[in-house]
């Protein structure tokens, strides 16, 4: 008997033919005497339909109000699950986010969990009852509803998983595992069946749209055991016991896997893409010590993420461009805040461009392996693809590319890092 969670998307239960497969997957993991708790997302486009709502109603809507909207979409399928699984034969019953309770810090829309009293969903996991819970919500420090940003219901399953301590979180999704990269681009990519969770936080914040990177790091840092897998299954597929997925582990359970199956670590573990990116220039910035500061002080302060930086050679005249990327939703606050520092900061011009796109090379072998950065630019100059911008970390490197390529660069990286061959993809399924 294991105890395990699992957590179910939003097109996973868009529609009730779809949360009755979901209710049969449930069924199967608590009839084989397995504890079960269950985390749902709104259906597919409910939150997008209930934020339109709250716009609607009020542009400069209370953060606070808008979680009270959009936390309704959860709620709805939690109990239309718990009735299914109720109309199945099952023991079941749905929890609000406040009864568990999740307990959440910072403010409304972005919420982050701070404590999960697992006491209540223990009792009832124990007693053989399936407690369903709705992702993405848990009551703020004044008591009121509050929501955990695009994807917290991942949030939610692993923070449940580590309060229950879990043996598994399965991530049910669209797609069937973590790919070396987007198989609707590269029709050779393989799914993989470790990827370590260093990885798997590199990837998502690099673009990869598997699992939300609170969650990844979440996971890292209570060492929960995670599952990627497709509820979009046969009745006669395999049981996720059999781990048809991809398993998102420690560096110490990948590192026993590769010794166990005699196999070498892969340099390249996947390549991600990001096409939500926004480059922005600064010209005939200040070249003195300070300047630089005062243009990504208040950036940060503003909650405005960015990502590569690049500063030209001084001129002559003491001036320089200054280039960076934000997130293109953020592009016009960002520009906005950058307008009002103008003369504090000194700068001539502010020059954005959208057509960009981030393509990342991400794998724990980079930390053994010299030359993934020099193969990354032979293989993209090869085929006249031109680097904008680079960014790097231990595992990973990131260039920003004209937009209109990015498909044409993740091909060819992928074959340049042998992720095509069969043989060579780490973990892959044959």
């Amino acid at each position: 008997m294991a105890r395990i969670v699992m957590k179910f998307g939003g097109t996973s239960m868009a529609g009730t033919e779809r949360i009755r497969r979901v209710a049969e997957l449930v069924r199967a993991q608590a009839a084989g005497g397995n504890e079960v708790a269950v985390v749902v997302s709104a259906m597919a486009g409910e939150t997008d339909r209930l934020v339109n709502f709250c716009r609607e109603a009020n542009p400069l809507y209370d953060p606070a109000e808008y979680d009270a909207v959009v936390a309704s979409g959860e709620q709805v399928t939690a109990g239309l699950l718990a009735l299914t699984l109720q109309a199945m034969g099952c023991k079941a019953r749905s929890w609000m986010g406040w009864q568990v309770p999740v307990k959440t810090f910072g403010a409304h829309a972005n919420a982050r969990v701070d404590d999960f009293d697992a006491a209540n969903v223990l009792a009832a996991m124990s007693a053989g009852e399936i407690a369903v819970i709705p992702g993405f919500q848990g009551i703020s420090e004044d008591g009121r509803v509050a929501t955990m940003g695009r994807g917290g219901s991942d949030t939610s399953a692993v923070a449940i998983a580590a309060a229950v301590n879990a043996d598994r979180c399965d991530i049910y999704t669209d797609v069937d595992g973590v790919y070396t990269t987007d198989p609707r681009i590269v029709a050779r990519a393989r799914k993989q069946k470790y990827v370590t969770f260093e990885e798997m936080l590199e990837l998502a914040s690099v673009g990869a749209k598997v699992l939300q990177t609170r969650s990844v790091s979440l996971a890292m840092k209570k060492n929960v055991r995670l599952q990627v897998l497709s509820s979009f299954v046969d009745a006669d597929a395999p049981s996720a016991d059999t781990l048809p997925g991809t398993m998102i582990v420690s560096e110490a359970e990948m590192e026993a896997y590769l010794e166990k199956e005699n196999m070498e670590r892969q340099t390249v573990t996947g390549i991600a893409l990001d096409k939500n990116e926004a480059r922005v220039v600064l010209t005939r910035v200040p070249d003195k010590p300070g300047a630089v500061a005062e243009i990504f002080l208040p950036l940060g302060e503003a909650g405005i993420n960015v990502d590569m930086i690049i500063q030209n050679v001084g001129r002559d005249k003491g001036e320089t461009d200054v280039t960076f990327t934000v997130p293109q939703a953020e592009l016009p606050r960002a520009q906005a805040l950058l307008e009002t520092l103008r003369d504090k900061i000194g700068f001539n011009r502010i020059i954005t461009d959208t057509k960009v796109a981030k393509v990342s090379v991400v794998g724990m072998g980079m930390k053994s392996h010299t030359g993934v950065a020099a193969t990354m630019f032979k293989a993209l100059a090869d085929r006249g693809i031109n680097v904008q911008a680079i960014s790097t970390s231990e595992i990973k490197v990131s260039v920003l590319i004209d937009s209109d390529e990015t498909e044409l660069a993740v091909r060819v990286l992928h074959t340049a890092y042998d992720l095509d061959a069969e043989a060579a993809v780490d973990g892959a399924d044959a």
